[in-house]
């Protein structure tokens, strides 16, 4: 089927390009007319295959793969890849679908009809984090040697990002990348390395120069199966448990300077764009949880009786889901937003940091609500409710925490205090 998935993808690729009006829902009245009005029928369509790959091969070993603490990257990616889902916005000459990001947008809508959190995230890993700044500024032998074979499938790819005490602060990690003889020597370490287990290679940032902190730093295509590369550890998470999660050490790693993605020193520069997709992409795959989440717990309150009545029949019940329903369609608008004027070519920091902020904030809220609405068997692991509650904690700490979305905020709307100066 994966194959069948892939020369639907491809014909529908080679439709739009041959439509360029059809790409950029922004010059098409017609989309405006849909439910959800970013989205027409090609993307109703990229969102099926989708769909039918996760009925089939990813929904049915969810509860397995939990259990596990871990799914199989490498066999689930490469049905993906087959059907062209990891390559939807990325260029047509390495594999791509060459869709404009609205697609991608929808393929992480669609992502959220898995049974957990931790396979969109990983698979967006993939997709809309590791890759989007090599697909832009990379080599043609880097994308040839790294980004097509990801799109494919063939290689698993994480980021490498965050270390021990450099989360959301990124101009203050401490790996460094040391030129010699024209190569780059890797030392340091990261943390929090989603894939890192499973990786063929990294997108690491690291500090090539002793320049500024928004300057020394460069982005290197780094092969996990290199001497000097330890995976220390797997790390117990609250959530996302079939994500595998790594702390990796490295020690004189050597890679030719050649696998730095675009300019040296660019690398914070080209992170800080990755980021614009990393958040649209997480909070994009959490609508249909959400949405999901509510319409369960309407469902299981309307079937719970308590003091002679339902459960949803008590105004604080039904109330507080209405809320809910409406902050997640005052979520979806604010998403689609971004999307079109990302895709126009517009800077989307502040609103994709809105986006994310929201999300975080929304989806803890959604899943406690609900979570208390199922009562005792909100506190099993028997229902997804409290899977979903374990796993979008991590919404408001990954990919920058709800704080760091704030100061960037404030930065765009011109509010957050200058520096004192040192006298």
């Amino acid at each position: 089927m994966a194959n069948v998935c892939r020369r639907i993808c491809s014909g529908l690729g080679q439709r739009l390009a041959l439509n360029p009006s059809s790409r950029n829902f922004a010059s098409s009245p017609r989309c405006f007319n849909n439910k959800e009005h970013i989205y027409t029928s090609e993307h109703d369509e990229l969102r099926a295959t989708l769909r039918k790959i996760i009925d089939k091969d990813i929904n049915p070993y969810v509860d397995e793969w939990e259990a596990e603490g871990i799914f199989p990257a490498h066999k689930v990616f490469k049905t993906l890849g087959n059907a062209g889902i990891l390559g939807v916005s990325k260029p047509t000459e390495y594999g791509g679908l060459g869709l404009d990001y609205s697609y991608s947008c929808a393929m992480a809508e669609e992502l959220g009809t898995i049974n957990c959190g931790a396979l969109p995230m990983a698979i967006g890993v993939q997709s809309d984090m590791a890759t989007p700044a090599l697909a832009r500024f990379g080599s043609d032998k880097l994308k040839k040697e790294y980004l097509a074979p990801s799109i494919s499938g063939d290689l698993v790819a994480c980021l490498g990002v965050s270390e021990v005490s450099s989360g959301s602060d990124v101009a203050s990690l401490k790996t460094t990348a040391v030129k010699k003889n024209g190569d780059l020597i890797i030392n340091g370490g990261k943390m929090w390395t989603t894939n890192g287990t499973q990786a063929d290679w990294m997108c690491l940032l690291a500090n090539t120069s002793e320049g500024k902190p928004h300057q020394n730093k460069s982005l290197i295509c780094l092969p996990m199966n290199l001497p000097g590369i330890t995976i220390a550890k797997t790390i117990d998470k609250l959530g996302m448990r079939s994500s595998d999660t790594a702390q990796i050490f490295f020690e004189d790693v050597r890679v030719p300077a050649s696998h730095i993605i675009g300019d040296e020193g660019m690398g914070f520069t080209y992170q800080m764009l990755q980021f614009q997709e990393e958040r649209i992409f997480a909070t994009a795959a959490a609508l249909v949880p959400l949405d999901t989440l509510i319409k369960l717990t309407a469902d299981y309150a309307r079937d719970r009786k308590a003091f002679g009545q339902s459960i949803l029949d008590n105004q604080v019940v039904h109330f507080t889901l209405a809320e809910l329903a409406t902050e997640v369609e005052s979520l979806r608008s604010m998403l689609y937003r971004a999307v079109g004027q990302y895709i126009q070519g517009h800077d989307v920091t502040m609103l994709a940091s809105m986006c994310k902020l929201k999300a975080g904030r929304l989806s803890r809220q959604t899943t406690d609500n609900c979570l208390q609405f199922w009562g005792g068997m909100g506190f099993t692991n028997e229902v997804l409710v409290s899977r979903l509650y374990r796993d979008f904690r991590l919404l408001s700490i990954g990919g920058g925490a709800d704080e760091v979305m704030l100061s960037i905020i404030c930065k765009y709307m011109d509010i957050l205090p200058k520096p004192q100066k040192k006298k």
